[in-house]
């Protein structure tokens, strides 16, 4: 357990001892309860950092993925899914990334044809899906089109909503009621009216303060009812109704007081002749934090609760009754700044003019780990600054409800930012714990398992009678991905008919061949691969229409559409040019020799005996290959008939490959004739194998494009899909070629990183990238995580 969550649990034990001081805690199932869903139910939370904020059809989003459990990066989960989502909710893509020490990274092409306004990304660990849907990672991407129109209009419809602290207006005792006021879209809309009792008089006034939001106090008597009468920025009157109020219950205020949280419980007298004690719960990232208990015989119950000793994050304050049935809560935010880190930004080498090279150096403190990611883009197109790492894994990722200009709360400590900050706890949904079922002891089974292996190739046997499957018993794979060399392996079955082979990771799509040892009597078993894996989204999904995306639009937007539409213009130019010029002429190749070049590689290549199978209306009336070749080739002996096949060619065995992967005759039988494209034999000495004296024979199965003459069944295989492959971000080095003979360099995106790792040991990285055309200033965006979950935001302009 890394240090930092250590000094989290025992901040929380200290806290505990201070503010139990002169309170007697009772001792109930709660502490267990708690225990019991903080161990089962530990909730991971994401983030992604983008290389822009905005855009334009067909260009790449860049991104790269934190992850975080607790305090701590989330280190448990191995795969990082992301849905790609039309604003219409339709699906566009998946893509599935492997995480590595709580990081991830990868790419989305926005098709050229998109027309949507944005796009919706969803992403999320399999794990993630126990806990309700409100807490993955969602967000908006503003996609800019060629029939982009500045200023679409669309009318505000502003409305309020009013929150109770602590849940409930309680009569006869005083309550705090908050406000939050916006329009349809989410953005804040200033108000300013009275709050009117159910005869007509004024109760109290409203008037917003930061954001839309404010508060107000109120102290109903049984029976009353209240009527907010308030108008918007355009002086419209509006009406609203408050929520009822309870005649009985409790109600709860939270204050700030520098490193303290006062809290004041008020309750009715039937609540305390109902439950002569009431409970005080505290829990942070799920954890038990204080537990107080104090007799309901004094109007009110006051605590003091000190918070310097915390982590930085939201803090939960239940109320029970003696029977623990939960009464209010209450969230408030507590920010001693311990989770953030600083790395040092130091420009070594300017290069504002055409095409020149920059140089940046960033310096992390000492003692610590960082992974980091970099992006550097053109200051004109403008960007989005009002969310970024920290904001979201401290606060959005942790309530529900958008948070408007989030990163807002963490520009500094101020009291002021710290007040606004207390309005958005007091404005926003929260519930982690399902207090019935926990205090009852009902911690439900999760649906979904953590993913806590990669997807390596594995899976299941079916049609198999338990006690079949012998020790020692294998099943045979022979795995086909493009780019990578196939393989043939032999993976061990467990009693239970599962295998796996960790070291295999597959990446894109991947072709698997399968049999059994014939002498294992699994002839008509079945397998399903990556039985574990999370099956594919819903190809439509629910998104919110999120018009607010218009208003985000500067001129900024119609510099980047301008260098896009021109950048495509430069594409499409050049790839007609490089048709033009290109002219190909050769001699008519043979269909054997076609076969040849397609299928063999390496040290397969050169003189050889070739069959073309594909070509050879003899060859599907044969049962094998080697009935095939029987008889073919001088001096190769071969006989069918025995079990398994056998072969001799100058006193010994030749050495048989399959897509020129070593295997043996037993295997090779198996193959079924129509699945075999092409043959080529070497006569001794073959020089590409270990075992080469007496010659080889290389067999290759079909390829896209060799369609089967006549149907067959061939051996068994499937389609596995592995993860989304990870593309590098091309940044151009003009120091290597002449800049007179390129195309007009308009990127909007200069640079992008997402693997800048620094290291006590190494903890100067430097970073260099070339300017474009056009560009006379750059954003540079740095975010990070440590190993012990520190994070960082530096933004910084170079001109």
């Amino acid at each position: 357990m890394a240090d930092r969550k250590m000094t989290f649990l025992q901040r929380i034990l200290l806290l505990v001892g201070f503010t139990c001081i002169g309170f007697t805690i009772k001792a109930q199932n709660i502490d267990a309860a708690i225990s019991a869903w903080s161990d089962t139910y530990t909730p991971e939370r994401t983030y992604i950092h983008y290389d822009k904020t905005s855009y334009f059809q067909g260009e790449t989003i860049w991104f790269k993925a934190y992850m975080m459990s607790e305090i701590e990066p989330a280190t448990n989960s191995k795969t990082l899914y992301v849905d790609w989502i039309d604003d219409k909710g339709f699906l566009l893509h998946h893509t599935v990334s492997p995480i590595v020490e709580g990081v991830t990274n990868g790419q989305y092409d926005i098709p050229d044809d998109y027309t949507g306004k944005y796009i919706h990304v969803r992403a999320y660990t399999k794990w993630m899906l126990n806990f309700d849907s409100a807490f993955l990672y969602n967000r908006n991407i503003r996609i800019i089109r060629r029939n982009y129109s500045v200023g679409e209009n669309a009318t505000p419809v502003p409305s309020i909503a009013f929150f109770p602290e602590g849940g409930d207006i309680v009569a006869g005792v005083s309550n705090k009621i908050a406000f939050k006021a916006n329009d349809q879209w989410g953005r804040p809309v200033r108000v300013k009216g009275v709050v009117l009792t159910s005869d007509g008089k004024v109760a109290d006034s409203i008037k917003t303060l930061h954001n839309g939001m404010g508060y107000f106090f109120l102290s109903p008597q049984p029976g009353s009812g209240y009527t907010a009468k308030w108008k918007d920025e355009k002086n419209v009157e509006h009406t609203t109704v408050l929520p009822a109020v309870k005649q009985n219950g409790v109600s709860m205020q939270v204050s700030l007081a520098g490193p303290n949280r006062l809290l004041t419980v008020y309750y009715t007298q039937g609540m305390a002749n109902a439950s002569d004690s009431l409970n005080i719960v505290g829990t942070m990232y799920q954890h038990e934090a204080f537990k107080i208990s104090r007799a309901t015989n004094a109007p009110f119950i006051k605590a003091t609760i000190p918070t310097n000793e915390l982590p930085s994050g939201i803090l939960t304050i239940t109320v029970f009754d003696k029977r623990w049935n939960a009464l209010a809560e209450r969230i408030t935010f507590v920010n001693n700044e311990e989770y953030v880190f600083h790395p040092e930004f130091e420009v070594q080498r300017w290069g504002l003019n055409k095409r020149a090279r920059n140089e940046i150096k960033i310096t992390i403190p000492d003692s610590i780990a960082a992974n980091m990611s970099v992006s550097v883009t053109d200051v004109s197109i403008g960007s989005d600054s009002s969310n970024n790492i920290i904001s979201h894994l401290l606060l959005t990722s942790e309530i529900k409800g958008d948070v408007y200009d989030a990163a807002y709360y963490f520009s500094n400590k101020s009291d002021m930012v710290s007040q606004h900050l207390d309005l958005v706890m007091l404005t926003h949904g929260w519930r982690r714990f399902k207090w019935e079922e926990a205090v009852s002891g009902k911690v439900p089974k999760p649906k979904f398992e953590r993913d806590t292996a990669y997807l390596s190739l594995s899976g299941r046997v079916y049609g198999v009678l338990p006690g079949r499957i012998q020790p020692g018993t294998n099943i045979i794979l022979l795995l086909k991905q493009k780019d990578v060399k196939n393989g043939l392996m032999f993976v061990p079955l467990k009693a239970d008919g599962t295998f796996e082979d960790p070291s295999v990771v597959i990446f894109d799509t991947a072709h698997v061949y399968y049999q059994f040892e014939k002498s294992k009597g699994l002839g008509d078993a079945s397998v399903q691969f990556m039985p574990g894996r999370l099956p594919g989204p819903s190809p439509t999904t629910s998104v919110q229409n999120d018009a607010s995306i218009l208003w985000l639009d500067t001129t900024g937007t119609l510099r980047q559409m301008r260098f896009a539409i021109e950048a495509n213009e430069i594409a499409s130019r050049f790839r007609i040019k490089t048709l033009e010029n290109v002219t190909v002429t050769s001699r008519t190749k043979s269909p054997v020799q076609q076969m040849d070049e397609k299928y063999t590689s390496g040290l397969f290549i050169g003189d050889g005996i070739q069959f073309d199978l594909v070509n050879d209306p003899t060859a599907f009336s044969m049962q094998n290959i080697f009935m095939y070749l029987q008889g073919k080739v001088a001096g190769l002996q071969v006989n069918p008939s025995t079990n398994p096949p056998s072969l001799s060619w100058r006193g010994g065995s030749p050495q048989l490959y399959l897509d020129e992967i070593p295997a043996d005759p037993e295997f090779i039988s198996s193959v079924n004739i129509n699945d075999v494209a092409f043959v080529k034999i070497f006569r001794p000495p073959f020089m590409g194998g270990y075992n080469g004296g007496n010659g080889a024979i290389a067999i290759y199965t079909r390829k896209g494009g060799d369609v089967k003459p006549v149907p067959g069944k061939g051996l068994n295989n499937d389609k596995v899909f592995g993860y989304t492959l990870i593309r590098e971000f091309y940044s151009p080095n003009y120091s290597s070629f002449k800049q007179e003979n390129e195309q007009r360099d308009v990127r909007t995106t200069l640079y992008w990183n997402p693997a800048v790792v620094a290291s006590p040991g190494k903890r100067q990285v430097v970073l260099s990238f070339y300017n474009n055309d056009v560009t006379n200033s750059f954003r540079v965006v740095i975010e990070g995580m440590t190993k012990d979950g520190r994070l960082a935001h530096v933004e910084q302009i170079m001109e």
